[in-house]
């Protein structure tokens, strides 16, 4: 599967952005979806996930009850909703595929999308 992400954008201190997460090549039903971060200097984190089918979320402490990860297979997309925008939200957010698990190294990974947030 074929991963292409959009959305980012420069943004204020307490805007919102949705990063969409298209996929192509064939179904992300059955795959986890995750998005990832890289701020400079600092490692990439994972920030929100999805199961498949049942769509479970887990998402990163520091953005709990901000972002909200969410599906629509019919689209073959996978969304981030990111709320309440902080400036040390600002990275390059990644999205990542895993079939039927949270394998991420052995699955697909899109381009990035810049998100900065601007105090």
């Amino acid at each position: 599967v074929q991963l292409q992400a959009f959305g980012g954008g420069l943004v204020q201190a307490g805007s919102s952005l949705r990063l969409s997460c298209v996929a192509s090549g064939r179904s992300i039903s059955s795959y986890a979806v995750g998005w990832f971060r890289q701020a400079p200097g600092k490692e990439r984190e994972l920030v929100a996930a999805i199961r498949w089918r049942g769509g479970s979320t887990d998402y990163a402490d520091s953005v709990k009850g901000r972002f909200t990860i969410s599906r629509d297979n019919a689209k073959n997309t996978v969304y981030l909703q990111m709320n309440s925008l902080k400036p040390e939200d600002t990275a390059v957010y990644y999205c990542a595929a895993s079939f039927l698990s949270y394998s991420w190294d052995r699955g697909s990974w899109g381009q990035g999308t810049q998100v900065t947030v601007s105090s």
